[in-house]
């Protein structure tokens, strides 16, 4: 008999996840009523979660109601930057102290995602687990902490840059690179690797912006 019971996530974790998965998109209202009802919990660590959420900048004011916040194109190049930084400097560490299991996990992950080639939505949510196995691989803590803030804030980019034609292809073939130099212990190849693989999907992110706003 199995006596383990399912992980029960609270109020803040449940609207995060949400907004990551892009349930909820920038510019959506979030109503605690409704909030609760989904969730099955009551309106008080939804209120709870919302403030939390809004002082963490995930969460904006439009008159008295709550949206998910938007990324404007001078705080989303930010973003990257920070982002490219960080993610280089986890690559470096990961390749110094990743163990043999967490590279053959990496490497097993890039030979699985192959099957996604196409999907954008599944891709993208590859893409988030193979981060983080990255993060993780560094084996530093604080490192690990900044990259889930800069990760949460990649929250409220309305679109993944995968949906872009032909982009899984290359982000797989990125995430190669990037395994087989943390698999050679080449922290500087590492390092150089995850860099060009962000800003490659910096770059594909701006010209998707570009085309959205030529359709407007």
């Amino acid at each position: 008999m199995n006596d383990r019971q399912p992980i029960q996530k609270d109020a803040y974790s449940l609207i995060l996840e949400a907004i990551d998965t892009h349930v909820y998109k920038p510019g959506d209202r979030l109503v605690e009523s409704e909030l609760a009802d989904r969730f099955g919990v009551s309106r008080t660590p939804i209120r709870e979660a919302l403030q939390r959420l809004e002082t963490q900048s995930l969460l904006s004011r439009d008159g008295r109601s709550l949206i998910v916040a938007s990324l404007d194109h001078n705080q989303m190049a930010e973003l990257y930057v920070v982002r490219g930084e960080l993610e280089g400097l986890a690559a470096r560490l990961a390749a110094k102290h990743a163990t043999p299991e967490e590279v053959r996990v990496l490497r097993d992950m890039v030979d699985a995602d192959r099957a996604l080639i196409g999907n954008p939505d599944a891709m993208s949510r590859a893409n988030r687990r193979f981060h983080k196995q990255i993060h993780l691989a560094s084996h530093n803590r604080y490192l690990v902490q900044q990259l889930d803030l800069v990760h949460r804030s990649m929250a409220l980019l309305a679109t993944t840059s995968l949906a872009a034609e032909g982009r899984t292809t290359g982000a797989l073939e990125e995430h190669a690179a990037i395994v087989a130099a943390i698999e050679a212990g080449d922290g500087e190849a590492a390092d150089r690797a995850l860099r060009e693989h962000i800003s490659r999907a910096f770059m594909t992110r701006l010209k998707l912006d570009s085309r959205g706003a030529d359709r407007n």
